[in-house]
């Protein structure tokens, strides 16, 4: 067994570093997909320690997905997922500051990864091209593609001058759109990562200009975000918020029950914002949160988990002859019996 292998073993095994409070992090839940954006800052920032600190972290927020930005050692990667007993990765390496996907092998499944605008024209544009998922996740088909765009500028876009940052980032913006319009015009699409500039700038400087008059087919999730607190931001050190997750019009139901919201991993260390920059990234994860309606119907006594104990309330409704039940139909064939038996324990 290579070293550093040993190393992160001994680490997991004897937790030489304190979960601190990571038993109150927490955002996925058992009812809604569950899908962050994460600019993890050449990781592993500082070795074996960001490693611990990951692992634990992932695991105290049950995150269904993650889309990964600057991934620098693949080997550690990969090793780090062996201690992430409910998750799977992806990433490719042919790219400067890679990009990665983790995600739950037991509620994702995953029908596809790709690249897109790989070829010199789009360079420019794109430094590191976009990695697009396609998976389905509670019965549906869902796309994410993962992004870091172009660092840098002076906040002014010279739509003249092609090597202006801005620019670049106003091209790749663009491009994807065109991307989406032309070849997932009616799926559920996420667009996420360090898209490295604001959304909520004036229109002469904002890269996202075109896509923000696009309101009907396409919306910044976290746009309350960018227009709130500086403190709710993803990059403090600024301070700006510079990681988005941008999602198309067939995501648009059930707008109100979506929460999107910056996951301040920092407040739950003892040594704040300063040991989370020190051994973890100079990013905050952004998370969204969308509510499956299949799952909730899993949900017998409607207590926001799916357990053993919706199994015992489901038996309970059979020998309790209630003929006004409502839930527990899961084959809505308006009957209770033992097919609905089967497709719970099956999801258990």
């Amino acid at each position: 067994m290579r070293v550093k292998s040993i190393i992160i073993f001994l680490f997991a095994l004897f937790k030489v570093i304190d979960a601190q409070n990571f038993n109150d992090l927490f955002f996925g839940d058992d009812f809604s997909l569950d899908i962050a954006t994460w600019n993890i800052e050449w990781f592993p920032k500082n070795d074996e320690t960001t490693v611990e600190y990951v692992i634990d972290i992932i695991n105290s927020l049950e995150l269904d997905i993650i889309a990964i930005q600057e991934l620098n050692d693949t080997i550690m990667f990969i090793e780090m997922l062996d201690y992430l007993e409910s998750y799977s990765g992806y990433y490719e390496s042919s790219w400067f500051a890679g990009l990665a996907y983790i995600y739950r092998t037991d509620r994702v499944e995953i029908n596809d990864v790709y690249e897109i605008y790989t070829t010199a024209p789009y360079w420019n544009a794109f430094p590191r091209s976009p990695m697009i998922l396609d998976f389905n996740f509670a019965g549906e088909n869902y796309f994410i593609i993962n992004n870091h765009l172009k660092c840098c500028g002076d906040g002014f876009l010279d739509l003249n001058d092609e090597n202006d940052e801005e620019f670049r980032r106003f091209t790749a913006m663009n491009l994807l759109k065109d991307y989406i319009d032309d070849n997932l015009n009616e799926e559920k699409v996420f667009v996420v990562g360090d898209l490295n500039d604001e959304i909520s700038e004036l229109h002469s400087n904002n890269v996202f200009q075109e896509i923000l008059n696009d309101s009907n087919n396409y919306w910044f999730a976290d746009l309350p975000i960018a227009q709130g607190s500086s403190s709710e931001w993803s990059f403090p050190n600024w301070p700006s918020h510079l990681d988005h997750i941008l999602v198309t019009n067939e995501l648009f139901n059930g707008f109100d029950s979506i929460s999107v919201q910056t996951i301040k991993i920092d407040e739950f260390l003892d040594g704040g914002w300063s040991e989370y920059d020190q051994n973890i990234s100079d990013h905050r994860p952004v998370a969204i949160k969308i509510p499956s309606s299949f799952m909730q119907a899993f949900d017998i006594n409607n207590d926001g988990y799916v357990n053993e104990e919706d199994l015992i309330d489901m038996l309970l409704l059979i020998f309790g002859e209630d003929e006004n039940h409502i839930s527990g139909d899961l084959n809505f064939d308006t009957q209770l019996n033992i097919f609905d038996i089967i497709i719970l324990c099956d999801s258990l």
